[in-house]
């Protein structure tokens, strides 16, 4: 039998520390965000990731960047988008410049519920990570996602700053 590497064994420790604490948090969010407004956390996600285009060179994601940025597949993401312009969240349009090239737009609808929901994910996050901070195995982790220098308030779970 080969002997493990000591240094690979803590690695991989780390990891499933990495992976416990995700998705304790990513569960904690979407209990508090489907209870209070009927979004799961890539529903927030998606509409979080799609509110910070803007109309200047280079301000509307491609589906494929916004399939990375809430880390799904394309054909998911396009299955997403389909299911929050149903309920009028989201509107698609044809990119001017480039008849292939399709936008998809938070709408005001979607806008108000982002709004509403925020608080609601920033405060889940928060009671999230406050309860894995006392578990001395999530603890370190805890402390680094809090001085990472990435905003809390601004990076959902299911973001592309997350693990899947």
């Amino acid at each position: 039998m080969a002997a493990t590497d000591p240094a690979l064994t803590a690695l991989a420790q780390g990891w499933c520390a990495l992976s416990l604490l995700h998705g304790r948090i990513e569960a904690h969010i979407e209990k508090a965000l489907q209870s209070r407004h009927g979004l799961s956390v890539r529903e927030y996600s998606l509409l979080n990731s799609l509110s910070r285009q803007h109309n200047g060179e280079g301000g509307h994601l491609q589906m494929k960047q916004v399939a990375d940025a809430v880390v799904l597949s394309q054909s998911a993401t396009t299955r997403l988008v389909t299911r929050l312009e149903d309920r009028g969240l989201l509107s698609r349009y044809l990119c001017p410049t480039d008849r292939r090239g399709i936008y998809t737009d938070v709408t005001e609808e979607g806008n108000r519920l982002l709004t509403e929901a925020r608080p609601t994910n920033d405060g889940a996050l928060r009671e999230a990570l406050d309860e894995a901070a006392r578990d001395p195995q999530l603890a370190p982790l805890v402390r680094a996602v809090e001085t990472a220098g990435v905003p809390l308030a601004s990076t959902p779970v299911g973001g592309a700053s997350s693990p899947a």
